[in-house]
């Protein structure tokens, strides 16, 4: 500690280079925070995904629908204790971009396969009475500004009413949060037994979208999604069950690999500002190739010479970092850029962790070299440049 005013001031040597250079690497920082928020609402359900859960879908493809009756034969097969449906709804609030989920369900079979969603009891109970009845995620209820008691119209571009019509109007009885931090709180939830009755006849009625089981033991999971999809084979309508996990994980490739668009992205970043960090600091090695020889011979070790440039460069790279961290993880806590579509947009702090470390990683690859060149610098060599 006793050396932190002269790596300071070595750095204040040159102030409009330094600042410019500890924005850059702010800015990198902040844009990793963004992307890492991005790639946690797109795939963050993976990790979140139950682990004694398990989603039956057709085995064509998930657009493909499912008979209302295979819940009974479902419940028989061993270490399943639990079972129920939803149905994709793909309505259009005010306007087709606004998208958020919106599924038919069972009220009391969804919510207890999904403890992580919070209702309050007297929530639950007017959504039982209520034919119409619907709740909602908080997410989505904030931002369109929905209240208990409101009336919500979706035009579905996929259902029709038995009237011909294409509007469905709800009433929100509920507002459901999450039990973490991670939980989706975007969903739209309504009653299958009112969208059966009312959806036209021929529309699909009796046929729901996938289904939701619960095991017993998560360990049997691959053993029990055998023995579902031995119960429909050789059907009209064969299944496949797989990990909730895998099915999210489904999803998510659709967009495209997360995970390598994002590393990828952080890659060409933070190689640039590696380049420009580690130009800073050899440039300011050559200035002070006199001043490191006058430190030398006054009896700095070549540990020491080298501890100091290194030093110099990590206080560089972590402070950026730690500002450009800490002012990521305020504009992402203030929700995502498109205004509450994705379902869990937030910087965790895993991530932080990783960016603290990606911020100490930096400082000591652009501080290696130059410190190197400055511990080998010999003292005669060095003072003649004086």
């Amino acid at each position: 500690m006793k050396y932190l005013p002269l790596i300071w001031c070595n750095l204040m040597r040159k102030k409009t280079r330094t600042a410019l250079t500890l924005l850059s690497i702010v800015v990198a920082f902040v844009l990793f925070a963004y992307l890492s928020a991005i790639k946690q609402a797109l795939a963050g359900g993976i990790s979140m995904a139950g682990a004694n859960r398990l989603i039956v879908r057709h085995k064509v493809s998930i657009i493909q629908l499912l008979p209302e009756s295979y819940k009974a034969r479902m419940e028989k097969i061993p270490g399943v204790s639990l079972v129920t449906h939803q149905t994709f709804f793909g309505g259009i609030y005010q306007d087709s971009r606004q998208f958020f989920m919106q599924n038919p369900v069972v009220p009391e079979d969804f919510l207890e396969m999904h403890p992580e969603f919070l209702l309050p009891p007297e929530q639950k109970e007017a959504w039982l009475r209520t034919r119409i009845g619907a709740i909602v995620g908080r997410k989505t209820a904030d931002r369109f500004h929905w209240k208990i008691g409101d009336r919500v119209p979706l035009l579905s571009s996929i259902w029709a009413k038995n009237d011909g019509g294409r509007t469905w109007e709800f009433e929100i009885v509920g507002i459901f949060d999450g039990r973490d931090a991670n939980t989706d709180t975007t969903p739209f939830l309504f009653r299958y037994d009112y969208f059966d009755e009312s959806r036209r006849s021929g529309w699909g009625k009796g046929l729901v979208g996938w289904y939701t089981i619960r095991i017993t033991d998560p360990a049997r999971a691959a053993e029990v999604a055998k023995l579902v999809d031995a119960e429909f084979e050789n059907s009209s309508a064969e299944t496949k069950a797989e990990p909730e996990g895998a099915f999210v994980q489904g999803w998510v490739k659709q967009i495209g690999d997360i995970a390598l668009i994002t590393a990828s992205i952080l890659g060409a970043v933070f190689f640039t500002i590696l380049l420009v960090t580690g130009n800073t600091i050899s440039q300011s090695v050559r200035e002070r190739t006199g001043e490191l020889g006058v430190l030398k011979a006054i009896g700095f070790t070549n540990g020491q010479v080298l501890a100091l440039v290194l030093l110099e460069s990590c206080l560089l790279a972590v402070l950026g970092g730690v500002l450009g961290l800490g002012l990521g993880k305020l504009l992402t806590a203030g929700g995502d850029p498109t205004g509450g579509m994705l379902p869990r947009f937030l910087f965790t702090n895993g991530d932080l962790a990783v960016g603290l470390g990606a911020s100490l990683a930096l400082g000591l690859v652009t501080g290696v070299f130059p410190a190197l060149q400055a511990m080998r610098l010999k003292v005669a060599e060095a003072l003649r440049r004086i």
